[in-house]
């Protein structure tokens, strides 16, 4: 009898201990979300798959996963995903960009696989309208109040900031605009290797202001004054219109042009480099200057890649 009960006893003991292992190991399940505005260009996808390999093995053991917040772009991989056509011609894609979801899914999706630490890290090169969006949906999960404690969905879901940065008191905004044109400086080489100016084409946006452009060119101009340095947006300021005047009140006559974007996409396709009569290429062609076009997107530039890495480091040691 004393026998069985000590059975008993052992049985419940270690029934007991795996129990607590398991949860233990249960709330050490951490993850990182990397949300990018997306791509449909599958060359482009470089950039992102980059950065990715970099955070990984930054930090191992953590689940890394992407996230588009554009729904047109993440419509355009849904409809591939039955279209054989394309995977036979685009066999190196990654079966994760294929099935693709939005943040709000893949933070939903982690959350119900056990991870209750998530970090949440844009690819986003300032903060305007699609960080702003972000920052709303990882607030929205974060106003989530069960009435046990226990049950609440995570231990922590935290936010880290764009390339240069995003306004507030700390981390100071000036110093990532600092880090980010320390980090283009192979642009800049090249540009002065080839005796050109360089112009970069960045998004910009309608309803946030674009001035941290003004205030990274302005950074760069002071950081290489050997090099003439323009950058305009497709949306905002500065505007295609102030690249041409600065071009012309600085009599350029060869620029090396490259897209301010994470990825080479339909803009710096289209928008930049294309021979359409509306593209950057030809309005500075048409203007007598000698264009070299870089179709290549800033998470192909190791450096760049970089500063998400520390935004990831320093999201977590606050």
């Amino acid at each position: 009898m004393i026998k069985k009960i000590g059975c008993f006893i052992f049985s419940l003991v270690v029934l007991l201990a795996l129990t607590s292992v398991a949860s233990a190991s249960e709330s050490q399940k951490k993850a990182i979300v990397l949300a990018s505005f997306g791509t449909s260009y599958p060359d482009a996808l470089k950039s992102l798959i980059n950065i990715g390999e970099l955070v990984r093995n930054e930090n191992p053991g953590v689940v890394v996963k992407h996230a588009f917040t554009s729904n047109i772009i993440r419509k355009i991989w849904q409809e591939r995903q039955t279209d054989t056509a394309f995977q036979s011609e685009n066999k190196g894609v990654p079966e994760e960009f294929l099935y693709i979801k939005n943040p709000l899914a893949t933070i939903a999706d982690l959350q119900n696989e056990g991870y209750r630490t998530i970090v949440v890290q844009p690819t986003h090169v300032y903060a305007g309208e699609e960080f702003a969006d972000l920052k709303s949906y990882v607030a929205g999960f974060n106003s989530i109040k069960t009435l046990k404690a226990k049950f609440m969905p995570f231990d922590k879901l935290v936010l880290g900031r764009p390339a240069l940065g995003e306004p507030g008191k700390s981390p100071d905004y000036h110093e990532d605009i600092e880090i980010a044109a320390k980090a283009l400086a192979e642009d800049v080489a090249y540009a002065k290797s080839r005796g050109a100016a360089l112009v970069y084409m960045g998004h910009g946006n309608e309803y946030f202001s674009t001035g941290v452009y003004a205030e990274l060119q302005d950074q760069m101009r002071r950081m290489y004054p050997d090099v003439n340095i323009f950058i305009g947006t497709v949306e905002g300021f500065p505007s295609l219109d102030t690249v041409t005047q600065g071009l012309k009140h600085t009599n350029v006559k060869k620029i090396v042009l490259k897209p301010l974007m994470v990825v080479a996409g339909d803009h710096a396709n289209n928008d930049m480099a294309s021979d359409e009569e509306d593209s950057w290429k030809t309005i500075f062609t048409k203007m007598g200057i000698t264009v070299e076009c870089i179709v290549k997107g800033l998470g192909e530039n190791d450096q760049w890649v970089k500063i998400y890495g520390q935004h990831i480091k320093d999201i977590i040691n606050e």
